[in-house]
């Protein structure tokens, strides 16, 4: 029956890949799973609430439309959340192949674009789902709800792929519409330098008479008076004139110090979606679609083992694989484990040395203040363990990339302005005291001697 009803599903799913556009397939409907027939209600598993609102309002008709085709028979769907879920995307029979180049609408529109940054070429799985969903919603639908979208994470994450991959989207999807993607250290210094030259005027037209304007790495405007300021109306003239606006960062509004409050307010008038490290699956993903992309053939314990090294940035990941396919290539050696151990053993001392992980700061804090795992993770507000377990909230923040909201959840699931209250807390006091600045470099070296 289970069989039956998998192969009724794969049918369903092969034609909805010829009713939406290929990334809308990709973010929504290609990891939903079904789960049981009950007379003429099918139960479909979706891997979150975001993606269970999304296809009940956007791809319920056309989906009953085609059960109908495929069944004969008048079918309602009930869509039932199950987390946990495996969504990393496996690479498809396509990839590897150079998507075609952007086409350009105006002047403005097609430069400083990656003609890899699509959404084809974007591995997502668990950690990135979401940010790709919304990323995938706002190319469809520009400033009809997240306006701004503001995107955050850490280093070689994928944020810069993913605000390219809305420009490419738009620009062949409505190739007269005008986007513009900008660093904001470029945006600083084309401000500059219109200031000198007397262009200000120019400068305005050009950002404030766009239809989407992408600004990567915001946090560098963050104590900048004149680029804040200019930012600041430009952002105002965009959004009433119902433009979209995405933002990336490598940290939440919240966080980025010195930034004004009228900015930081704005940025949180959308949506905020954040980009944690790729777990194991998706890392093995990401280079076997690397290694098809550039028509290599690479053992899968070879992936592995990368995978298993490169924990937190895919673009050390990739260049890991780069570095391995030189020395085969160098040395007319085939690509195995052992040609692998000597390629990346400069880049990484010991490829099997574990990462700080939450659980392991909170297993040497918990031990060193005398308390349990599960001490930290309850409700208590004592402040002989609240202490503590802002103490370790501090360290997961400092010590790894993980989300605030991944770290919210590993201590009870608190909510992530919890773990910002902890931080800023323990910052302060790190001012003050002596005592607790000797008790987290020990906690340090206990942390960091304890993955060795």
């Amino acid at each position: 029956m289970q069989r039956d009803l998998g192969q009724l599903w794969d049918r369903t799913l092969d034609m909805m890949r010829h009713e939406v556009m290929k990334p809308s397939f990709e973010a929504w409907l290609k990891n939903t799973a079904p789960l049981a027939l009950d007379g003429d209600v099918l139960t479909v598993a979706v891997p979150n609430q975001f993606t269970k609102d999304w296809v009940e309002s956007r791809y319920a008709p056309v989906l009953h439309q085609v059960l109908r085709s495929v069944t004969g028979r008048h079918l309602r769907v009930n869509f039932r959340i199950v987390e946990h879920m495996n969504t990393a995307s496996p690479p498809s029979s396509d990839e590897g192949t150079v998507p075609p180049s952007t086409p350009s609408g105006n002047g403005t529109s097609g430069r400083g674009f990656n003609p890899r940054y699509t959404f084809d070429t974007f591995v997502v799985g668990p950690g990135n789902r979401f940010a790709h969903a919304a990323c995938v919603h706002v190319s469809e639908a520009p400033a009809r709800a997240y306006n701004p979208l503001f995107i955050y994470g850490g280093v070689g994450l994928g944020k810069t792929h993913l605000m390219q991959a809305i420009g490419h989207f738009l620009l062949q999807s409505k190739p007269r519409i005008k986007v513009i993607y900008v660093s904001s250290e470029t945006f600083t210094n084309e401000l500059i330098a219109a200031i000198r030259d007397g262009r200000t005027a120019d400068f305005r037209n050009r950002y404030r008479s766009v239809d989407v304007l992408l600004l990567d790495d915001v946090q560098f405007v963050a104590g900048k008076e004149s680029t804040q300021e200019e930012f600041f109306h430009t952002f105002d003239t965009l959004h009433q004139a119902a433009k979209q606006i995405v933002i990336s960062s490598d940290r939440p509004p919240r966080e980025i110090s010195t930034l004004e409050a009228r900015l930081r307010t704005r940025f949180e008038w959308g949506l905020i979606a954040d980009i944690q490290p790729a777990d194991l699956e998706t890392r093995i993903a990401i280079l076997r679609k690397k290694a098809s992309s550039q028509q290599l053939v690479v053992p899968s314990e070879v992936l592995t083992f990368i995978a298993t090294s490169v924990e937190t940035n895919i673009r050390e990941l990739e260049g890991a694989l780069l570095r391995v396919v030189a020395l085969s290539s160098l040395t007319g050696r085939p690509v195995d484990l052992e040609l692998t151990e000597e390629a990346l053993k400069n880049l990484f001392p010991d490829p099997l040395q574990r990462a700080i992980s939450i659980d392991l700061i909170q297993r040497q804090v918990a031990a060193f203040y005398q308390l349990t795992v599960d001490d930290l993770k309850e409700k208590k507000r004592t402040r002989a363990v609240s202490y503590p377990r802002h103490v370790a909230m501090y360290l997961c923040r400092e010590l790894t990339d993980f989300s605030l909201p991944r770290i919210g959840h590993e201590f009870g699931g608190r909510d992530h302005t919890t773990v910002i209250h902890a931080c800023e807390r323990i910052r302060g006091d790190l001012k003050e005291s002596r005592d607790l600045q000797g008790t987290l470099r020990s906690l340090v070296e206990l942390i960091q001697g304890s993955t060795r």
